[in-house]
């Protein structure tokens, strides 16, 4: 994938998920981790493609508007919110997409199924309604980092995320709903089409050469798989944001692949 001279900044785009790649997840970005993405965009173009909402986006990679700053482009939720050089390109909301009716059945659903759910810890937030998803998180997303940890530790026992989609499968067969999980505590809800390939029909018109996508959740279930799997990418799984530093070192800095 990588020649011995710096690719053109014009025609290659990096892409990136945020958290487990840039980011622990939920967490600020660490410094070298920033310094570094910065090195990068001076060889290619850069991007991230999230599924949290672009107030957590922002949160994890800088401070108030400083992250369209950053980046080339922002893909926040799915992709379903853009922005490319700074600027909001485009948004779409999944309550016209899928209409009332079947919005509040997914809704009601989702919190019968919780109400019988019997955990150590239960917080606030089950449910967080975005522009082009649902967030469902069993514990609440206002739990602590501890109570995250224990969560998913949990959850890696008794799959209680998996069971929970696998009943949703069920429920909404038909219905044109996808679901993937990403992060520790919790899956995404959203229309067929609407997972992180949405991103790729805006940057389909820039006419790039070659889109490398980085992503940690890239086996069938998780949220990076679609769009690392897309024939339109070339796709890195990858396990830590020091992963990815190195990942992109070795491809793109190959004089400087060794350094730590």
């Amino acid at each position: 994938m990588a020649g011995s001279e710096p690719p053109s900044r014009e025609r290659v785009l990096c892409l990136f998920d945020v958290d487990g790649t840039l980011t622990p997840a939920r967490q600020k970005i660490e410094p070298e981790v920033d310094k570094f993405l910065q090195e990068l965009r001076e060889r290619v173009q850069i991007g991230v493609v999230g599924g949290s909402d672009y107030s957590k986006i922002a949160e994890q990679l800088g401070e108030g508007d400083e992250v369209i700053d950053k980046f080339d482009y922002v893909f926040a939720e799915n992709g379903t919110v853009q922005y490319k050089n700074g600027q909001l390109v485009a948004k779409q909301a999944i309550q016209n997409h899928l209409g009332e009716e079947l919005l509040q059945e997914l809704i009601n659903f989702c919190l019968n199924y919780m109400a019988l759910l019997k955990l150590p810890k239960k917080r606030g937030t089950f449910i967080e309604f975005r522009n082009g998803m649902l967030n469902i998180s069993p514990i609440g997303r206002s739990c602590t980092l501890e109570e995250r940890i224990e969560f998913s530790e949990l959850d890696k026992k008794e799959r209680i995320r998996e069971k929970f989609v696998a009943a949703l499968q069920r429920e909404f067969a038909g219905k044109g709903l996808r679901f993937s999980r990403g992060g520790m505590i919790s899956f995404d809800v959203f229309p067929e089409g609407w997972d992180k390939r949405y991103c790729l029909d805006i940057l389909n018109d820039e006419q790039f050469n070659t889109i490398h996508f980085f992503g940690n959740e890239t086996t069938p279930g998780g949220n990076d798989y679609e769009i690392y799997d897309d024939p339109r990418t070339v796709g890195h799984s990858i396990q830590s944001p020091q992963d990815t530093v190195r990942r992109c070192r070795e491809i793109f800095f190959p004089e400087r692949a060794n350094e730590s």
